[in-house]
């Protein structure tokens, strides 16, 4: 495809992913992975977005509905296309069970376009999609990016956006596990933006009852925040907490449905960065929430607010 854009606001790195999602017992083939739900989110508040991602060629046709959003697309054929079943079995949908279907194989150096961005944001489903090696690569281009024409108005430091769950989400086997990651302080050493659920939270802190609000919460971002990342987004079924300079804020979550709840925290991870371009944390939240907010009730990907 031929280049058109330099410079995005957002760059999107991670596998695009067929899922089946099963919920109270019925199953659902869908489009999934944060760079289709964060993606698209990303794109309609209008940020200029780009997606890297790896999956086979049978399935580059659902690339379409990314470029369809005005989202520039850099694909390298795979094998195979990742892909997870999610069983929701609780009632607010908060823990769900997580089986891969597929994995589309690691990111190489050569997969990431010569292109520049303010936020290179990874986002991984599952862990092998990226190393340390490119995480530390991403943030060393996030330093000498020069995107200066558009940079002006922008009110949040460059950087690599991570979800941990593309470190912390092991396959074993026929399961997605959680496990430790290893280089956690030498790799989030490289993250400004870091996200994570309460679960991964639980896992990597050691604190728990993570109750919006609660010290332990408090307690939890600020470790995390003490191995390098600026703001952290911590993500629960009650809403979303942002942790930035010391400070805490929280938006709560009040979908009238959850027939949308697959995507949640993709969505509002990347709701929360595209905001954050020109509003402080506290509005980036805030507007995180809302988008959430209004994802959870539909499927697939947020495409908006209504026309009054």
């Amino acid at each position: 495809m031929s280049q058109t854009t330099s410079c995005f606001d957002l760059l999107f790195i991670g596998h695009f992913a067929v899922d089946r999602n099963v919920v109270d017992g019925v199953a659902e083939i869908a489009s999934g992975g944060a760079v289709y739900y964060g993606g698209i989110a990303a794109a309609r508040l209008g940020a200029r977005v780009g997606v890297v991602t790896r999956l086979s060629r049978a399935d580059f046709g659902r690339l379409d509905e990314l470029r369809a959003a005005g989202i520039e697309v850099f694909a390298a054929p795979a094998a195979e296309t990742s892909g997870i079943e999610n069983t929701y079995r609780s009632a607010d949908m908060e823990r769900r069970i997580c089986v891969p279907l597929g994995f589309a194989g690691p990111f190489e150096p050569a997969d990431i376009p010569a292109v520049s961005a303010h936020i290179y944001a990874a986002v991984p489903i599952m862990a092998g999609e990226i190393d340390l090696a490119l995480l530390k690569r991403l943030a060393t281009r996030a330093r000498e990016a020069s995107c200066a024409a558009a940079g002006s108005e922008r009110a949040c430091p460059p950087g690599v956006a991570l979800d941990v769950q593309g470190f912390v989400r092991v396959r074993v086997g026929n399961e997605l596990l959680f496990r430790p990651w290893e280089e956690m302080a030498e790799g989030l050493a490289h993250v400004t933006y870091l996200k994570v659920d309460r679960a991964e939270a639980e896992a990597l802190t050691g604190e728990s009852e993570l109750a919006p609000g609660s010290p332990a919460l408090a307690r939890a971002a600020a470790r995390l925040a003490a191995y390098g990342p600026r703001e952290i987004v911590l993500t629960q079924s009650a809403g979303v907490t942002v942790y930035a300079d010391g400070r805490i804020y929280f938006a709560a979550f009040t979908p009238r449905s959850l027939a949308g709840r697959t995507g949640r925290g993709d969505t509002c991870f990347a709701t929360y960065l595209a905001k954050r371009m020109t509003s402080s944390p506290e509005e980036a939240c805030r507007w995180a929430g809302i988008v959430t907010s209004l994802k959870q009730e539909t499927p697939g990907p947020w495409r908006g607010m209504e026309s009054n």
